[in-house]
């Protein structure tokens, strides 16, 4: 194995992590997160380091990662850090709850098909 393709590999697993966590934070439901000012920040936090590492996939090999959702995935990362005081809860909410799924699917299928 290249230390690309490692590299690849490791950002994957970093990306399916955070989704994993978005999922287990998702899980508690939207009276949990209207309730806790903490999930939303969580959330936050979430699209900001799930949009790097799909940028830096992107990056790194954009015939392998050419899917939008990776694209869309740092653009949104990039709204987060940069106009974090115009960032609407229900926006977030539908990030969180039907784009970060989109991804983690995607992301499993390229693990998967990483281990051949």
């Amino acid at each position: 194995m290249s230390l690309a393709t490692d590299r690849a590999d490791r950002w994957l697993a970093d990306l399916d992590a955070s989704l994993r966590a978005s999922d287990e934070l998702v899980s508690r439901g939207r009276e949990a997160f209207d309730g806790d000012p903490a999930l939303p920040l969580a959330f936050e936090a979430l699209a900001n380091r799930v949009g790097d590492l799909s940028k830096r996939l992107v990056a790194h090999d954009p015939g392998r990662f050419h899917e939008i959702e990776f694209s869309l995935a740092a653009k949104n990362r990039d709204f987060v850090v940069h106009h974090y005081d115009r960032l609407d809860r229900e926006t977030l909410w539908q990030t969180v709850t039907r784009s970060f799924p989109a991804l983690h699917s995607l992301v499993r299928q390229h693990r998967s098909t990483a281990r051949g």
